[in-house]
């Protein structure tokens, strides 16, 4: 579904009865899926009449369901709109699936994908009982998930590190290839030393993901343009966290290029920072929240320092 703004003339928006259309949309489309799917579920086919009427009704209802989509301005969250767009392209897509089914399969009996497909709309369609009502919702939702990526990387790692001197011991041994008794596969002190250090900045980057998500949780708002546009760029930001801690833990393994490392490193420590500097200058961090932007910054900072320090001289 592309993007679109609001039409002139139209009343003006109100959120509450958006959600009422839009969930009335989805019902409706999940209704007509129902009965698309039971019409050629076994023969005889539904006369040319009433497959003119069926699929007409499943047009109407997913033009219903676009429209609904389209009536979401942008003012009222880019996160939220980036939600409610992928439900809405979810239900679009699902009907599609079940419609191209449907006209591949033989009119015998119902399908096994027949039913899988239909299930799948249904389920697309019962989605938007869960999507956040306001941007305020749906970026907590979004730092939610990137915290859960970067909790994931970071213990992984550390379950690397712990293993022992070889990263890659869940390898069966191939003599071919080597791989236990090539050099390249084992960390060496200093590398283990300069590894401590980006551990720090993975760790960091699970911190600051935690305290921002509890500070838009306290005290985020969406009842202005301003504070809304607010927790876009913090999302926004947030979003380049995850990629950035993934980019520099596969450069963490063996054999470690300090270079590639000490890159990687830099840019998720200018990421945190940029998301430190948001928050800090945003309505989700009063005065109270100030002690943990500052320390956190801090954790950057000095770890960053020592990645420079074991790099200075590999380089």
């Amino acid at each position: 579904v592309a993007e679109g703004e609001p039409s002139e003339g139209r009343e003006p928006f109100e959120l509450p009865r958006f959600w009422d259309a839009l969930g009335q949309t989805f019902q409706v489309t999940s209704q007509e899926a129902t009965k698309l799917s039971l019409a050629f579920s076994r023969p005889p086919l539904p006369s040319a009449e009433n497959c003119q009427k069926l699929s007409e009704d499943v047009q109407n209802a997913i033009l219903a369901v676009a429209t609904v989509y389209y009536w979401l301005p942008k003012g009222q969250g880019t996160t939220l709109r980036k939600m409610v767009r992928d439900a809405t392209t979810e239900v679009v897509e699902g009907m599609i699936q079940l419609t191209d089914t449907i006209l591949n399969a033989p009119v015998e009996s119902l399908s096994q994908e027949q039913l899988i497909s239909t299930g799948g709309v249904w389920e697309a369609c019962e989605q938007v009982s869960n999507l956040p009502r306001d941007n305020q919702a749906a970026v907590v939702s979004a730092l939610a998930a990137c915290l859960g990526v970067v909790k994931d990387a970071v213990e992984e790692m550390e379950h690397a590190l712990v293993e022992g001197q070889d990263p890659y011991g869940d390898i069966m041994e191939d003599e071919e290839l080597g791989f236990r008794g090539n050099r390249d596969t084992y960390w060496s002190e200093a590398d283990r030393q300069l590894l401590s250090s980006c551990m720090g900045l993975m760790k960091a980057s699970k911190a600051c993901l935690k305290k921002v998500l509890a500070a838009v949780k306290a005290h985020g708002k969406a009842d202005s343009p301003e504070h809304i546009a607010q927790l876009d760029d913090l999302a926004d930001i947030a979003n380049e966290i995850s990629p950035s801690v993934d980019e520099l833990a596969l450069s963490m393994y063996p054999p470690v290029n300090p270079l590639a490392v000490r890159l990687n490193a830099a840019k998720l420590a200018s990421v945190l920072k940029k998301v430190l500097e948001i928050a800090k200058t945003s309505h989700v961090c009063p005065p109270s929240e100030e002690g943990w932007v500052q320390f956190l910054t801090g954790a950057v900072d000095h770890n960053m320092s020592k990645v420079k320090n074991f790099t200075q001289g590999q380089l």
